[in-house]
């Protein structure tokens, strides 16, 4: 959520910024808003001119009844219960006029980056840099579940039985090398210097509102029947909102944590849910990263972030390459986003694997995270998120990626003690 007052002062800039994100149809709010803040500003200041005429009157009333002046007493009394009428009905506007207000600064999408591509949809999105060699074996590679199925380790028609399309059972090694890479991952974060959590699945609608758009609520979110929670799509929503309604010394910063969580997501849209696989489903686990951060500081732990998935990755042997997304394919509280995307040696292409992003001062508004400063005052924070891994999905990247002709699978020597000193799975 942009700043009312860097709105007041900048609309041409916003609807420049809601055009190069491809949203024209949003290019009206920016005036309703500015109109709308004009009315506001004139009913505050009303307000504000009431309160100081009924007080000052108020107090003249008690020294008129001690001078015997009744009728001017009383005609005072009269002015007071007419400023307090007219304030109450300015009140029950302004509290309108704030909704309004905030109901449309909630979807007029944040500034972008200047280094941003200009692109109108994830088909034009940049490719930045590759890690690794890409290879394609001199066998045909199955598909994923095929080579679940083979050793043993995946169960889909239980899992429709029981929960529908989007679930699976995984059992045996799949299911323990699927332990193992968030293990390895926990530990990897943690050497790395993050602080690790294990957050609540669930949270408040205000702590929604204050970390995703109203789009990505719509098509991700499942909500808890009769109460104000929400399953978690992602521990960043968990973490980003542990801060709300928080005020940091700047010697508390950066906070640098990562988490672990199942993550529970609608997928409404375009793609839709698989009928057979794991690539895009209501139910994965996941290890995050997320930092809160001063904000001349987030570039540098935007670089950071991306960077120690790709080294993630490649400790696993597994090629990636870094997708910078344009313009049009950013979430509107996202000021810059990079996806990590590992090759698949089966498709003969990358897939995405894990986001990046930086979301400026957006949820530190929406939230309330400020950071408080002797020679600044108090000021809003930078928040940043990226994916570590996310099984089963990044399963299909490994399991491809260390298939040997045999059907058999190796294991990296960086899991192997999470995966009890096994060097392979074989059927």
């Amino acid at each position: 959520m942009l700043d009312i007052k860097f709105l007041r002062a900048n609309p041409d800039l916003v609807k420049e910024n809601i055009k190069k994100k491809f949203q024209d149809e949003k290019l009206h709010l920016v005036d309703e808003v500015v109109e709308l803040d004009e009315e506001c500003r004139q009913v505050r200041t009303r307000c504000e001119y009431l309160r100081s005429q009924r007080n000052t009157i108020s107090k003249q009333i008690g020294g008129l009844m001690a001078k015997g002046q009744k009728e001017e007493a009383e005609e005072a009394k009269k002015q007071v219960a007419s400023m307090a009428q007219e304030l109450t009905e300015l009140e029950t506007r302004l509290d309108e006029l704030t909704g309004k207000i905030r109901e449309r600064m909630l979807v007029i999408p944040n500034i972008i980056d200047p280094s941003v591509p200009i692109g109108k949809d994830d088909s034009e999105n940049v490719e930045r840099e590759r890690f690794g060699e890409p290879v394609v074996p001199p066998f045909e590679v199955p598909y994923h579940v095929d080579i679940m199925e083979r050793l043993n380790g995946i169960d889909l028609d239980s899992a429709r039985r029981t929960s529908g399309n989007g679930f699976y059972y995984l059992k045996g090694d799949i299911a323990r090398l699927h332990s193992a890479i968030l293990s390895y991952a926990r530990d990897f974060m943690i050497d790395r210097g993050f602080t690790y959590y294990i957050p609540p699945f669930m949270i408040r609608s205000s702590v929604v509102t204050g970390v995703m758009s109203f789009a990505e609520m719509e098509n991700m979110m499942y909500k808890i029947e009769g109460e104000d929670l929400y399953l978690i799509g992602t521990s960043e929503h968990s973490m980003i909102g542990k801060f709300i309604d928080t005020i940091l010394d700047e010697d508390q910063l950066p906070q640098a944590l990562t988490s672990y969580s199942p993550c529970f997501r609608k997928e409404v849209g375009a793609h839709g849910i698989e009928e057979r696989g794991v690539y895009r489903i209501h139910q994965f686990e996941k290890q995050e990263m997320v930092v809160v951060c001063k904000p001349e500081e987030s570039p540098m732990w935007f670089d950071k972030l991306w960077h120690n998935t790709v080294d993630f990755f490649r400790t696993l042997d597994i090629p990636v390459r870094t997708l910078e997304c344009c313009s049009g394919d950013l979430a509107d509280l996202k000021v810059k986003s990079l996806d990590v995307e590992a090759w698949s040696p089966r498709q003969k292409k990358y897939f995405e694997v894990g986001s990046c992003s930086n979301l400026g001062d957006a949820q530190a508004r929406r939230l309330g995270i400020r950071i408080r400063s002797k020679e600044k005052g108090n000021y809003l924070a930078h928040t940043l998120n990226n994916t570590v891994v996310a099984p089963p999905r990044m399963l299909i990247a490994f399991l491809e990626n260390n298939l040997r002709d045999d059907g058999s699978v190796a294991i990296p020597e960086a899991l192997r003690m999470y995966m009890g000193g096994k060097s392979e799975i074989r059927p």
